[in-house]
C-alpha cells in the first residue's frame, strides 16, 4: 500500500480538491433541506429567482408562526447552508401547512371544488366516504390546488408569492416583506394616502383582469388576503381558486370578490363600485 506524499498531493488538479466540514446533530426545530426530497415537478417553476436555495447542504430552521388561517397555518422557515455567507445560500420563506379536515374552520369546500377532478379513483372513493385516508387526501388536495394556482398565476405575471416547493401538505413560498424587511401587512391593516390608494386599486383591477381573462376567479378575495408590500400589492391565499366556466358558482364568486374589495376601498375614501368592476371584468371573461 502506498501513500501520497505532500508534494504529490499539491500536484493534483484543483478540480479534484474540495474542502468539507462535518456538522453537529441538528437542533430542535431543524431539518435537512427537503429540496431534493421532492420530485422535480414539485419544485418551483423556471426560471427560478436567484434567492432560491437549492444546496443539498442547507438546513431548514423553524423561526416561528407567522399567521393562522381557516385551513392552514403559516410559519417562517430559514433555509441556509451553515457557516456560509455566499449569495443564494440563505433565505427566509413561508411554510404553509394545511390541517386535516377535523382541525379546519373552513367548511364551504364543496362549492369551491365543484368542477375539479381527483386523479386516482381510490382517492375519489375515499373522499366520498370521508374515511381516514379521504381526510388525508382532502388536506393534500387543498395544498396541491394552491400550488397549481400559484404556479399558474406566477407564469401569468400576477403579483403572487413565488412557489418554492410542495411536500405533502406543506407548501414553501416566498416571504413577502415591506420596505423595512418585516412581514408585509394585510391591506386591511393599512391606511394609504389617496395617491397610493388609487395605485393599489389600479394594481388590483389589472390583476383581476388577468385572472378573469384566463378563466380564473380568486373566490375568497378581500383586503385580508392581499398584502401591501410597500407600493405594490401581492395576492395570497389561493387554494380555493375556481374555474370561471367550469364552476357553476364562478360568476357569484367573482361578484363577491368585486364587492369585497370595493367595499374596503370605499371605506378608505376611494369612490369605486363593486357592480361596475364586476361588469368591467365580464368583458374579459368570455
Amino acid at each position: 500500500m502506498t501513500h501520497d506524499t505532500p508534494s504529490e498531493i499539491s500536484d493534483l488538479d484543483p478540480t479534484f480538491v474540495f474542502d468539507f466540514e462535518t456538522y453537529d446533530d441538528l437542533g430542535d426545530g431543524q431539518r435537512w433541506s427537503t429540496w431534493l426530497d421532492v420530485e422535480p415537478l414539485c419544485r418551483g417553476p423556471q426560471p427560478r429567482p436567484d434567492w432560491v436555495v437549492t444546496s443539498q447542504a442547507a438546513v431548514d430552521t423553524e423561526l416561528g408562526i407567522l399567521k393562522t388561517g381557516k385551513e392552514a397555518d403559516a410559519f417562517l422557515v430559514e433555509r441556509a447552508v451553515p457557516g456560509s455567507d455566499a449569495p443564494g445560500e440563505s433565505v427566509v420563506m413561508v411554510a404553509k401547512r394545511y390541517r386535516s379536515n377535523e382541525h379546519r374552520t373552513f367548511h364551504r369546500a364543496a362549492s369551491y371544488t365543484e368542477g375539479r377532478s381527483v386523479k386516482r379513483s381510490r382517492d375519489e372513493r375515499a373522499l366520498k366516504r370521508k374515511s381516514t385516508w379521504g381526510k388525508i387526501v382532502a388536506s393534500s388536495e387543498w395544498a396541491i390546488s394552491e400550488w397549481d394556482a400559484l404556479k399558474r398565476c406566477w407564469a401569468l405575471g400576477l403579483p403572487v408569492p413565488y412557489p418554492v416547493q410542495i411536500d405533502g401538505v406543506e407548501l414553501l413560498m416566498e416571504w413577502i416583506t415591506d420596505d423595512e424587511g418585516e412581514s408585509a401587512p394585510r391591506l386591511a391593516q393599512t391606511r394609504p394616502e389617496p395617491a397610493l390608494l388609487a395605485s393599489y386599486f389600479d394594481q388590483l383591477r389589472e390583476a383581476l383582469v388577468t385572472l378573469v381573462g384566463n378563466g380564473l376567479v380568486h373566490g375568497d378575495l378581500s383586503a385580508y388576503n392581499i398584502l401591501a408590500a410597500g407600493e405594490r400589492l401581492v395576492i395570497i391565499d389561493l387554494p380555493q381558486v375556481v374555474d370561471l366556466a367550469g364552476n357553476a358558482a364562478g360568476l357569484d364568486f367573482l361578484l363577491r370578490d368585486c364587492t369585497n374589495v370595493c367595499t374596503w376601498f370605499r371605506s378608505r375614501g376611494l369612490e369605486v363600485d363593486g357592480d361596475e368592476l364586476f361588469a368591467e371584468l365580464l368583458a374579459y371573461a368570455f
